[in-house]
């Protein structure tokens, strides 16, 4: 086997980040050049390791080295969305002679691992697997083929593969770590091979910390326990003795609930959604405290340098100047991939996320005529794009999708663009004037394409959900929408979130920003002040080790 040295951290640990943490995320946006995300989980995870490695932290992460990646979004021939899965290949990514042995369907299996160093990127050195193998077969092959496959048996077995594979790789490493830090639940079936090497639950949540993205129970993946067994996601477990160490009762096995239940302590990821996460756990027993850590991304990834030196230095003008240019870098990318000339000096609307329903990329669609009158108002003109990546095979928001793209063929300062992946998004946030958020609210765990877009002089309109109360003042700093009662039919709540979305942008943003300059400027400014150190990734991983690590 490789020498363990040559994966350790090419720094000395930082005297409060001495414990050895392994975290584990099925997906991260670290590069562009690196396709092993999908969304906002992705995004976050790839500043936090970031982050972790500019704090000289002792942090190590494991992930799936993912031979197709989420997928890639391209246009069919009448412009509507397609899928594409292709082939990925990454000379940087360094291919170990590491390999060991995991249980899937009660069949041995292969796996493979890559090292992505921490000099590449500027992260935390990252330990991939892959079951894409000859020696494997092709069903197995498959499980390290697509990031959240559609099809569920794969799914489950990518979480052996990064639970138990990690688990594996780790103890084969001598690297044990003190902590085992569960992203979400898909590496769920880490804890059963603690369990059997340690033989109590107890010794297993010491160990184990998990943080929860979902803020609705429906969204936490339960599965009959009877499959998930027969898949071996349990190790060597029987189903009796799972339900004996997860107090889980009954024959549907719920991910998180066991989650919550073999962590010491746990995170929701915002302040909003430590209410909802408690009000959805609260009725069961038995699981550890929950807490929160807010979302955030990496200022020295994502924001422009430019625009802080010169809002530091007191140089409107350039300030100004340079948020045009950055529009212009962005019009390019638009009138490239959709033949739309737009303008800078045009008030221009970015909505651009991975599509889900609750998310809503549609909202301004529920008032056709509004819309219309938005799209041609001659005195404040305005340019709409539209961006993100829906689930490929989630057909009600490829049809939301192809519906805007439908649109975008009627108004030439409307366009829909393809490939939302890190590149494209950072073009987005620096070109936008205005980034619009418009999830159903209690729906948003925390959100983070704000933070962003905030760092590149975009101004944010949003409902009031996930992050957004921490940080948007009304007309200081950013715009909410009043709240809804959210107790109301889900399309009464979208045409009332719509209504006020048009009164607020109709009466109070493009007014100002049309008739007053300097005072949208300082709205500008103080959102740029305002995002920045708290809704940096420093601060985040700094309180990952202070709340939940060391704890």
């Amino acid at each position: 086997m490789d020498n363990i040295e040559k994966y350790l951290h090419p720094y000395t640990f930082a005297p409060a980040y001495q414990k050895r943490v392994a975290y584990f995320c099925m997906d991260y946006a670290i590069a562009q050049s690196l396709k092993l995300y999908a969304g906002g989980l992705g995004f976050l995870a790839g500043s936090h390791m970031r982050s972790a490695y500019d704090l000289k932290q002792n942090v190590i992460a494991i992930g799936i080295l993912w031979k197709y990646g989420y997928y890639d979004q391209i246009r069919q021939t009448d412009q509507t969305m397609g899928v594409l899965f292709q082939e990925k290949v990454y000379s940087f990514v360094q291919k170990t002679d590491i390999r060991f042995e995991i249980t899937v369907n009660r069949a041995p299996v292969q796996v493979g691992v890559y090292y992505l160093p921490p000099h590449i990127f500027g992260t935390v050195p990252f330990f991939l697997l892959s079951t894409d193998l000859p020696e494997n077969s092709y069903m197995a092959q498959s499980i390290s083929h697509k990031l959240y496959d559609s099809d569920k048996t794969n799914k489950i077995a990518a979480s052996i593969l990064l639970g138990v594979g990690g688990f594996k790789l780790l103890e084969l490493l001598g690297l044990s770590p003190d902590v085992y830090h569960m992203n979400e639940a898909h590496a769920l079936p880490l804890v059963f091979p603690l369990y059997e090497k340690y033989g109590n639950v107890e010794d297993v949540r010491k160990r184990v910390v998990f943080t929860t993205h979902t803020p609705e129970e429906a969204g936490n993946d339960k599965t009959d326990i009877r499959l998930l067994s027969d898949m071996s996601f349990f190790s060597q477990l029987s189903t009796d003795q799972v339900k004996e160490i997860t107090k889980i009762e009954g024959e549907v096995f719920d991910h998180s609930l066991a989650a919550l239940r073999l962590s010491r302590l746990s995170n929701a990821v915002s302040r909003m959604h430590l209410d909802t996460a408690r009000n959805i756990w609260s009725k069961y027993t038995g699981i550890c405290p929950i807490m929160h850590i807010t979302n955030a991304q990496s200022y020295t990834y994502w924001a422009d340098k430019y625009l802080y030196d010169y809002l530091q230095a007191g140089r409107d003008d350039k300030l100004l100047a340079r948020k045009r240019k950055l529009k212009k870098r962005l019009f390019e990318e638009v009138a490239d991939q959709t033949g739309d000339m737009l303008h800078e000096d045009v008030f221009t609307i970015v909505w651009a996320r991975r599509f889900a329903s609750y998310k809503r990329a549609g909202l301004l669609l529920e008032d056709m005529d509004r819309l219309h009158s938005l799209l041609t108002n001659d005195k404040y003109p305005v340019q709409l794009i539209w961006a993100g990546k829906p689930y490929p095979v989630e057909y009600g928001e490829i049809s939301v999708f192809n519906q805007l793209v439908r649109l975008s063929a009627k108004y030439p300062n409307c366009s829909v663009l393809v490939g939302y992946e890190l590149k494209l998004s950072k073009l987005l946030k620096q070109g936008a004037d205005l980034w619009l958020n418009t999830p159903l609210v209690t729906h948003e765990a925390s959100g983070t394409s704000g933070m962003t877009a905030a760092m590149n002089a975009s101004v944010i309109l949003s409902t009031p959900d996930g992050w957004i109360p921490e940080f948007v003042q009304h007309g200081r700093n950013g715009f909410v929408v009043p709240k809804v009662d959210v107790t109301l039919p889900v399309h009464e709540q979208n045409d009332l979130d719509a209504k006020h979305m048009y009164d607020v942008l109709e009466q109070e943003i493009l007014p100002l920003y049309y008739t007053q300059k300097s005072a949208w400027l300082n709205i500008i400014k103080n959102s740029m002040q305002g995002i920045v150190p708290y809704f940096d990734s420093e601060r985040l991983a700094q309180e990952y080790y202070e709340k939940l690590y060391n704890a």
